[in-house]
Order: C-alpha cells, then structure tokens, then sequence
C-alpha cells in the first residue's frame, strides 16, 4: 500500500484526550484506549502540507470562509455521494456536537420533545437535556444480528410527547447500520407528517464498507430539504477532530436565519483558520490517501471478525459503516459493572462501554479499530486472556 498505515506514532503527552486523561477520566494509567472516535493514523499528507504552508505564513488573524472553500466541501459530496449541495448553504462551526446543541435551540423551544433512536451517540442525550428539552427514546431493535427502527414505536413516541425536533444519526454511531433508502424515507415522511424537524448527523459518512451505499437525508426527498439540516465534517475522514472544523448545511432559509441568530447569541462568528485550512486540502487533494484508508479499515475489520472466533461469549454485530464496532457481550453473563471491570481492570482497554448509549446498550462494548494492526492485535489478545481468566 502507498501510505504506511501500520506505523506506530506515539500520541502521550499532547494533551491528547485519547492517552493523556485515563487517570482523570477514573481508569488504570496502563490501559490501552480503543474509545474515542478519532484515528491513530496520522492525516494525509496533503493535509499536512498545507498546515506546514499556512503556518509558514506567519500571522494568524480572523478568518471567514468565501464561497470557494465551501465549493470545494460541496464538490466532495458530489463526487462522493451524488450530493448537489449548494455551497452558499453551508454554515461552519467548531463541531458537529456544538451544532446540533445550535439547531436544537434554533428549530424547539424549551420543554419541547426531540426523539432519538438509542443505542446512540451519548452526547446526543446530553445536548437535549442540557438545553431544557424534553428527551424521547424510541428504541432501536436487534434481530438475527441487525438493529432495525421500531416505526410505530417512533411515531407514537413523537405524537404521545410534543416532539419538535428529530436527531437522525446516519450512518449509526455505535450500532454501525447504514440507513437504506426505504428507512429514510419512511423516517422522513413521519417526521414531515407531524412537523418534526430532523437534524441529520453524518459526520461517518464517508465510512461505508462493501455493498451499502450512504444516502444522504436531504436527497431522498424535495419535501425534506426545507425541514431537515444534514452535520457534515472531515473530523472523522481525516483525523481533524482537534482542529474544530464542521459544515452544517441548512437549506431552509428560516431555519438557517435562526441558527446565525444563535451564533450571535453565543458570539460564534469565524471558525478557526487552520481548521478550514485543513478541511480544504482534505477535500482537494486528500481522496486517494482516503480510499488507501479504507481499505485497510476494511482489512482491520476482516482482523477482528477472524480473531472473535476465537474469543467466546463476544459477538460482532457486522457494521455496515463506521470504524466503531459494536460488541455484544452478553453472553458472558455479567452486568455493566462486572463487564466494564472484566475490560478495564483485568483486559487493560479503555473502550466505551455500551450502557452510556441509552438503551438497549447494556451488555455491549464499542472498539474503535481505526488504528494500526499490531494495537488491534494487542487489544484482542488482552481481551481474550482476560475472558479466558476470568
């Protein structure tokens, strides 16, 4: 392969929430932290290059992006996904998880329902309660080993509790589903159907592995473009994370008035120059670098589904995107308490545990593989002499 993606960078001391904050975060300092979704692979090299050229420069001051960087953002959705985003929809902020915290507040008023289809992204939970809005679980469903949407589960859950705003995780962050068009659609037409705003995340939609195809929300209908916002960013791609970069696409000029009303409010107004420095280079030139990356993601992937033979009692739930996989641990028969001892005390990982996704986690673990092979190896070897003792 062109890119060394097996080389080992040493991440400790950067302040790197990864490595650096096991102690503070309540965990043994020896463990091995397969937790965060963010890489350890360091970013194409166009990336860097074009971080080494900007700092260069020498002076750092305010910065706004001009329709050209946001062409170059909508260019990469064409290519990627079909996508003809209109680049002057585009809104940027410091993340995905401040901008969903932003349109919560733009698009419901406080003790209003926002519904969200758990196992799920944790802080997706928080980002309502901590705005005063009232949060609605509509539970994902497992079944021969795939997690489907309750439909009427959904929809009785939006009209039984005031329900104003929906947020749609796509591609689905720990469960690893890859929404089908039919999904979104009767998603959409639910939500359409009684007033329900849908902020779409697909911040991993880039990741998708063999035969399944990301679709973005807003494409699937016309009718959805005015009543939904779809959180892009490259954090996850390109291992950008750090550098505070998103683009939120906001089609529906109200909605996208009373989003800028709330950057104002909490004075948001230039997005961090290296952040977009980076976003663009990624886009522009970073494609190649990407698809080398998948296909090694996809490997590590083949790594672990062929290792799990031969640890018992864990299963891998086939992810059809992301690079989270999602665990299920059950059969070894322990509650949350045991089963988070049995990985971090006698396994020496730090993995997120699967009950902080709300429910239907418990019994779960979520292992990030977006790193060299030998860490994985290492990680899967702790883990299997640590069931085998226990």
């Amino acid at each position: 392969m062109k890119y060394d993606f097996d080389k080992i960078t040493d991440r400790k001391n950067t302040s790197c929430l990864k490595y650096d904050f096991a102690v503070e975060r309540g965990r043994p300092a020896s463990v091995l932290p397969l937790w965060v979704a963010d890489m350890d692979i360091p970013t194409a090299p166009a990336v860097t290059d074009a971080l080494k050229s900007r700092a260069e420069h020498g002076i750092f001051g305010y910065t706004m992006p001009k329709k050209d960087y946001f062409s170059v953002v909508a260019k990469w959705f064409k290519q990627r996904h079909g996508w003809n985003a209109d680049p002057e929809k585009f809104i940027c902020t410091p993340g995905v998880v401040f901008a969903i915290c932003t349109l919560i507040k733009a698009v419901t008023k406080e003790g209003d329902g926002v519904i969200c289809c758990q196992p799920v992204y944790y802080p997706f939970a928080t980002s309502v309660t901590n705005n005063n809005r009232k949060l609605v679980v509509s539970e994902l469903k497992l079944k021969d080993g795939r997690y489907y949407i309750d439909f009427e589960d959904f929809e009785n859950k939006i009209t039984a509790n005031n329900v104003k705003a929906f947020i749609l995780c796509s591609p689905h962050n720990p469960v690893g589903r890859v929404w089908e068009r039919e999904e979104i659609t009767r998603l959409g037409d639910i939500c359409l159907k009684h007033g329900v705003f849908v902020i779409s995340d697909e911040i991993h939609c880039d990741f998708t592995f063999k035969n399944h195809t990301h679709i973005v929300f807003s494409t699937v209908k016309k009718e959805f473009e005015e009543h939904c916002a779809i959180c892009t960013a490259p954090s996850k791609s390109f291992n950008l994370a750090g550098l505070q970069i998103s683009n939120i696409y906001i089609p529906s000029p109200e909605v996208r008035k009373k989003f800028e009303d709330e950057l104002d409010r909490v004075g948001y107004w230039e997005p961090g120059v290296m952040g977009m420095t980076a976003c663009a280079a990624a886009y522009q030139k970073g494609g190649e670098w990407f698809d080398c990356l998948k296909e090694y993601l996809a490997a590590n992937l083949a790594f672990v589904r062929d290792y799990l033979k031969d640890i018992p009692h864990i299963k891998l739930i086939e992810p059809e995107g992301t690079y989270l996989l999602w665990l299920d641990c059950r059969a070894l028969g322990l509650n949350d308490q045991a089963l988070q001892a049995l990985v971090e005390q006698k396994a020496k990982l730090w993995l997120d545990d699967g009950y902080i996704f709300g429910a239907g986690g418990s019994g779960f673990e979520r292992l990030n593989i977006a790193c060299p092979r030998s860490t994985l190896e290492c990680a899967l070897g702790r883990l299997k002499e640590a069931i085998k003792g226990n």
